[in-house]
């Protein structure tokens, strides 16, 4: 019975709510009008807010000061703590057993794929079936030879270097040129339309290659660039960085022991990171029914607004002057006095959240790793940006000289002195280089206000 009311009543309402909507009338496409974002996994909310933008002190690096100015960033979600080498893990799992999948696929068993019923196998279009168990410990040929090519020849070791991530994504820098944007008035774009992007193949030896081509426009799927990026991080960093130093315990066990799993990942470059985040908003579509804003790289303004924790002329996130409390207790991960590493508990990296958040909830915003953010690099940024939402970016493209190929790096880390933990304090490095010390976290932009 009273199931019965419940369902009078919702049917009740749902009258009179179309009884108040006039027909006729502009009353919009949809009743769904009160969204409100879920709070993401392992993120923090941001508020919008203003801050002093720049350095609180002289560049001890660059003859030319800081623009300090007054800018405002918008809403948005940020990673709590930087991105752990069990996160990462996550994502390389994934590469790998796609690989695996497909390996299996081409061999011919084509159980290992998703096929329309009643009709032939298609070769070149078909889905994984993600249901199907991989079969590492096989006892059957056809599977064991068809898994052996991710391996190193003859042995039963993972190649890591084969493991690639294959994505694309629209240039945006070349959809809003002038000469390239669509007429509506003939539905065309017009004549000498043209997109300069990267596209990537591999050859059958399994080298990647990359071109810089110039694409006539005839459609929004000309402005896409390609891009295969191998996605395990580069372990030897904690040598080649320190050549004249023993770090090959950590060389050897970083990255794939258990005992660093919530550490933060380094070794990735900038382009690897950017891969990453593709992915995982790839990965929250597939497998959420609620749309959301892309995972990126904050850009360096996001980075400086959450990291001074809504405090606007903070020098460091804990929001003093000091790198040290009352007591003498160290607040980050970094190299204290003239290398006393272990003062603060740590000497290279060590794990998430072993210091205080600061006032947004944030964990490790200064030391233990540097961080990429998405914004290119130029020795006084803030002289050509907007005061809203402000960077300044560019996709640097193949045949691109190196000076365009840098990207911010903010937090300072585990091997840095003090002066690169403060907030605004801003250092570089090359998109394509990994380093024992640069990490990253990501963002996502809030839908409403």
């Amino acid at each position: 019975m009273k199931i019965v009311k419940f369902l009078f009543c919702a049917v009740l309402a749902m009258t009179l709510a179309a009884c108040n909507k006039p027909a006729g009338e502009l009353v919009g496409a949809s009743n769904d009008t009160k969204f409100k974002e879920a709070n993401p996994y392992g993120m923090i909310f941001i508020r919008k807010g203003a801050f002093m933008m720049g350095a609180n002190t002289q560049s001890a690096v660059f003859e030319q000061p800081d623009n300090i100015f007054m800018t405002t960033v918008e809403d948005f979600w940020m990673d709590e703590t930087e991105i752990t080498n069990n996160e990462y893990k996550q994502f390389v799992n994934y590469v790998r057993d796609s690989m695996a999948l497909d390996l299996l696929v081409k061999a011919g068993l084509t159980d290992y794929a998703i096929q329309p019923k009643n009709e032939d196998f298609d070769e070149e279009n078909y889905v994984l079936n993600w249901k199907k168990k991989i079969p590492w410990d096989s006892k059957e040929e056809e599977e064991r030879e068809a898994l052996a090519a991710l391996n190193f020849p003859g042995t039963s070791i993972l190649n890591t270097h084969r493991l690639t991530y294959r994505y694309e994504w629209i240039n945006y820098d070349q959809a809003v040129l002038n000469r390239n944007k669509f007429d509506a008035t003939v539905g065309l774009y017009p004549e000498g339309a043209e997109a300069r992007v990267d596209t990537a193949w591999m050859d059958e030896e399994g080298r990647i290659h990359e071109q810089t081509i110039i694409r006539p426009v005839r459609s929004p799927k000309d402005f896409m660039t390609n891009k295969i990026i191998c996605v395990y991080p580069d372990t030897m960093t904690w040598t080649r960085d320190f050549q004249y130093a023993y770090n090959d315990p950590l060389l050897l066990m970083y990255f794939s022991h258990q005992g660093y799993l919530e550490y933060p990942v380094v070794g990735v470059s900038w382009e690897q990171a950017h891969a990453f985040c593709h992915w995982r908003t790839k990965y929250y579509a597939d497998n959420s029914k609620v749309g959301a804003h892309i995972y990126r790289l904050p850009t360096e303004a996001e980075w400086e607004y959450a990291a001074r924790g809504g405090r606007k002329m903070a020098m460091y996130p804990w929001g003093g002057n000091y790198a040290r409390d009352a007591k003498g207790c160290f607040f980050a991960n970094f190299k204290p006095y003239r290398g006393a590493y272990s003062d603060d508990t740590g000497t290279a990296t060590c794990r998430v959240a072993q210091f205080r958040p600061n006032d947004f909830g944030l964990f490790d915003m200064a030391g233990n790793v540097a961080e990429w953010t998405m914004s290119s690099y130029q020795s006084v940024n803030n002289t050509n940006v907007h005061d809203l939402n402000p960077n300044y970016a560019y996709m640097a493209r193949m045949d691109d000289p190196d000076i365009m190929k840098k990207k911010v790096v903010k937090g300072g880390s585990w091997k840095d002195i003090s002066y690169f933990l403060q907030c605004g304090v801003r250092t570089y490095e090359y998109q394509y280089e990994s380093r024992s010390y640069i990490g990253f976290r990501c963002v996502r932009s809030y839908i409403g206000d």
